[in-house]
């Protein structure tokens, strides 16, 4: 599972299955009762047969108004995904790296896609959301915001230490306690836009991918599996952190736990999912109400089942079993995530009927609720979007996901599309 950190065009992306060895519980919150909450403006996500969602860093893709040369149409393919949701990461290392700064959530961006056009220069997380904002009122619901927190900042960060890669940054590292108070500030941050925006932020993931070295490190004190985990005690203090500060919000909101990148069985850097969840402690493993599970599809199906490793981890604990879960990364690439994606059509079909088999899969499965495309334009560093990266062609996997967003919740299983 190669990780995309802040250095690359897209803020934030981890995911089972990109490359190295790899492919959250929920519950009642144990906290105090919330404040009444105020009634939501937007209509409810469309009731489809597998809900899907999509991550997309540029919101010149999203919004129904006026967008820059060589946008529109793929914009319009876009929203005929239908998208009952949108997964959001915000970086937090690249918005406030100094603390006596507030958070800048108009950081501004060119919108290319590292150099190559169409470009088109957005103020960062204010102009995504307001996007979704006009999208949701232009569609009539769906769209609803799922908030991805990560990345930390230098001054929020600890030392060094432990069983690092070599290239660790700070923005991997564990959050010190000036950093935990900074942490509720940018929620607080967010809170606040989404209303002046009229956008519900309801949905909300304490940090992405946190049994992944990419995104908590170290993992381990010693290079060994046989060296317990340190990343659940340091996901338990950032979730605790976000539980309290949206409880003390007016709004609705529910955290969605795991965002675990896919590690079927523990590695010397990595955490696997049943030893993360086991780790946490019940006022964490109960505090959500929805888990989630990166899974990539691979050509070669040789991918672990990294969502059967969650569920049947999760039945482990009263609070959690049965909970539901969402696929909130999946999308398809070379025979690894990641490598070379290749255009032919030979290729093209392979990768499309992997993930319609995944799709598939997860459509049987009850417990499975939602499942995300990452991304809809291709990064050159991890090639597993519906679009190419210059948005010249649509790959097979897009008319794909179109099918299933756009087939309503009582209608049988669409067909797979020509060629996959």
């Amino acid at each position: 599972m190669a990780v995309l950190l802040s250095a690359l065009a897209f803020a934030g992306c981890g995911g089972g299955g990109r490359g190295g060895s790899p492919t959250g519980a929920a519950g009642g919150s144990t906290a105090a009762a919330k404040p009444p909450a105020r009634p939501s403006a937007i209509s409810p996500p469309p009731a489809q047969r597998l809900p899907i969602g999509i991550s997309e860093n540029n919101p010149w893709l999203i919004d129904p108004g006026p967008v820059p040369a060589g946008f529109a149409a793929w914009r319009d393919r876009t929203a005929a995904l239908r998208p009952a949701r949108y997964r959001l990461f915000v970086d937090w290392s690249a918005i406030q790296p100094d603390p006596t700064v507030p958070v800048d959530l108009a950081q501004p961006n060119d919108g290319c896609l590292r150099g190559i056009r169409p470009c088109g220069t957005f103020a960062g997380v204010r102009d995504r959301l307001r996007a979704v904002a006009a999208r949701q009122a232009a569609d009539g619901g769906g769209w609803e915001v799922m908030i991805v927190l990560e990345g930390v900042p230098e001054w929020a960060a600890v030392p060094a230490g432990g069983c690092e890669r070599g290239a660790t940054r700070t923005r991997s590292r564990p959050i010190n306690d000036a950093g935990l108070a900074g942490y509720r500030l940018l929620i607080r941050s967010l809170l606040a836009l989404g209303r002046d925006l009229g956008v519900p932020l309801r949905w909300w993931s304490p940090w992405g991918e946190p049994n992944h070295p990419g995104f908590i490190s170290p993992q381990r004190a010693r290079c060994s599996v046989g060296s317990p985990s340190l990343s659940p005690a340091v996901y338990s203090r950032l979730v605790r952190a976000a539980r309290a500060e949206l409880d003390a919000d007016e709004g609705v909101h529910d955290l969605v736990l795991g965002e675990l990148a896919g590690y079927g069985n523990p590695t010397a850097r990595g955490t696997g999912i049943a030893e993360f969840v086991r780790a946490l402690p019940d006022d964490v493993a109960c505090a959500g109400t929805v888990w989630s599970q990166h899974e990539y599809a691979q050509p070669d199906r040789r991918q672990p089942d990294a969502v059967g490793a969650l569920e049947r981890v999760l039945d482990e604990r009263p609070c959690t079993t049965g909970k539901p879960i969402w696929v909130t990364e999946t999308g398809v690439g070379g025979v690894r995530a990641g490598a070379p994606r290749g255009g032919d059509g030979l290729r093209q079909g392979a990768q499309c009927a992997a993930q319609a088999a995944a799709l598939e899969r997860w459509d049987a499965d009850p417990r499975v609720q939602a499942v995300f495309q990452f991304s809809v334009r291709e990064d050159t560093a991890y090639p597993v979007g519906l679009f190419d990266p210059a948005l010249r062609r649509a790959y097979r996997t897009y008319d794909l996901w179109r099918a299933w967003g756009q087939t309503p919740a009582t209608a049988p299983r669409p067909q797979r599309p020509p060629g996959c």
